[in-house]
């Protein structure tokens, strides 16, 4: 093997036409025999270029709708031979087999057949298998064959070849199978979890995820971490699919905290009114609705105005100028919104590092997606937590109902419940949180710390009394003693939702009953670690 190898012979094949024709038009430039199939064959001649057919070389048509057509010997064979292999060169002579230096296919598109809703029989026909073959055969060899899947490599792949008069060098062409390996995986594995899904296999026994590289991120979580943001070409709105603005690039921990703000923020169904999510390391600092974008924003900033700071603010409803020029005066390190007016991008256009992201929709809390997280050796996979309760399902276990406020702003306290880290707990007050407590090992001490925070922010916003007076509460699950509920009607809780379900349930109901609390149960946990 030389360091070298000339690329005097092409297979083309691609579903994707983009830049095709410019591509093809260099290679011949270079006299370069061009060979391809079915349309993509059909455009090069449109173009005016000069394309064998491969059912030409391998004596065989195209048959089966187009099912087989490169699965031969005479394309494998040029794919696969060692050219300094003097049993391969003598095989080749034999049988009249050409080498066949680059492979240029980009597959079927199958995800973006089933990302549209199509039925399964669509589904199976848009799955790959000439072009994954050629591509597996062409990345093995690639001592002496390019493999090209990529449009975005069209360019690379002519600038090495202007650099080495007509040559490509092996780094190069080890760069090309690395990329060619990651595209098949990726393809074998959309199929894969696709087949899982439509049979209902909720575990199937071998499990396959792929992605494309979005962008290669400054570092992870901390400067000594490297890090890199991968997507799985899914179209529903979010972090991954918003279009920037503005601002800076994006860092790895923005990235997370927005997708936990702008999840929690397509809670609020935006025909409900307004709602604004505040997020801070992935937790909840401020959550709220209002009758307008702006009171939402200010009603979630006054629930923890320290922790806000340096945030992520997420919106139900597209950003209008009263709300930009709101957030405007408070460091913010990332805003996403369904959209945003005019005005709006006026106001932020001044604010150059501020990120503003755009969805054009919001998540669906009721996605049937699965999420996936590494451990030592292995993955956990779970289904997406998309439990929801309506105020019928809830289960009254007090003497004293909730009134009509009560349970509107308990509804509100469980779905930001949800998204914060437990251990939970949310206090709520005419929609709006006022005090948090995430991620402790007991949940007296959630139960004690939101309360804490509540009182300072009492104290900065210059009122006598905690903002937990008179508010509700939510538990992410059971209170195991009572005495975390009695933290809370310390704090000045009137009513409180959670699971149930704990041995010690009856003594924590009496517990509510004797402190005079409505209590009611939703028969269902979130636990988010």
């Amino acid at each position: 093997m030389t360091d070298l190898a000339p690329v005097t012979r092409a297979l083309l094949s691609v579903s994707d036409k983009t830049g095709l024709v410019d591509l093809a038009r260099a290679l011949a430039g270079r006299g370069v025999e061009i060979l391809s199939t079915g349309g993509t064959a059909r455009s090069l001649r449109e173009a005016g270029l000069a394309v064998r057919d491969v059912a030409e070389v391998t004596g065989f048509p195209e048959m089966m709708d187009g099912r087989v057509k490169t699965l031969h010997p005479m394309v494998h064979g040029g794919l696969l031979a060692l050219r300094d292999d003097a049993g391969h060169v003598a095989a080749m002579e034999a049988h009249g087999v050409a080498p066949i230096d680059l492979l240029v296919v980009n597959l079927y598109p199958f995800e973006e057949t089933v990302a549209k809703g199509a039925d399964y029989a669509t589904a199976i026909e848009n799955i790959d298998i000439g072009g994954p073959a050629m591509i597996r055969a062409a990345a093995k060899n690639h001592a002496f064959v390019n493999v090209v899947v990529d449009v975005a490599d069209y360019t690379a792949l002519l600038a090495e070849l202007e650099a080495h008069d007509g040559q490509t060098s092996y780094a190069f062409r080890q760069r090309l199978a690395l990329t060619a390996y990651g595209r098949t995986a990726a393809y074998d594995a959309a199929v894969s979890t696709w087949m899982a899904e439509a049979q209902g296999e909720a575990a199937p026994r071998r499990r396959s995820f792929g992605g494309t590289l979005a962008q290669t991120l400054r570092y992870g979580e901390n400067p000594h971490q490297g890090a890199a943001f991968y997507v799985d070409g899914s179209s529903q709105p979010g972090v991954a699919t918003a279009r920037q603005v503005q601002g800076k690039e994006l860092s790895y921990n923005n990235i997370n905290d927005t997708d936990a703000a702008f999840e929690l923020v397509s809670e609020f169904d935006p025909e409900g009114g307004p709602a604004c999510a505040i997020i801070k390391h992935a937790n909840p600092c401020g959550v709220a609705r209002g009758a307008s974008q702006i009171a939402a924003c200010k009603a979630a900033f006054d629930c923890d105005r320290t922790s806000a700071f340096g945030g992520i603010v997420a919106l139900n409803q597209p950003l209008d100028a009263a709300t930009a020029e709101e957030i405007s005066g408070i460091f913010t390190e990332v805003v996403i919104a369904p959209g945003a007016d005019d005005a709006a991008l006026g106001i932020f256009a001044a604010r150059k590092n501020l990120r503003l992201l755009l969805t054009d929709g919001l998540a669906d809390p009721a996605s049937a997606a699965r999420m996936v997280r590494q451990v030592s050796g292995g993955y956990l996979v779970q289904d997406k937590d998309a439990g929801r309760i309506t105020a019928d399902e809830l289960r009254v276990v007090t003497r004293r109902a909730p009134t009509e406020a009560e349970m509107a702003d308990m509804l509100f306290a469980w779905k930001v419940a949800k998204h914060v880290k437990s251990n939970a707990i949310v206090y709520v007050k005419d929609g709006a949180t006022v005090g948090i407590g995430a991620g402790q090992m007991s949940r007296v001490d959630s139960c004690r710390i939101a309360a804490s925070k509540s009182q300072d922010m009492a104290e900065a916003l210059g009122l006598p009394t905690p903002l937990t007076q008179g508010s509700v509460v939510a538990s992410d699950a059971f209170f195991p003693f009572a005495d975390g509920l009695m933290a809370a009607a310390e704090a000045g809780a009137t009513a409180v939702i959670h699971p149930g379900g704990s041995m010690r349930d009856d003594e924590v109901i009496a517990a509510a009953d004797a402190a005079g609390l409505a209590m009611v149960l939703t028969g269902l946990r979130h636990f988010r670690h």
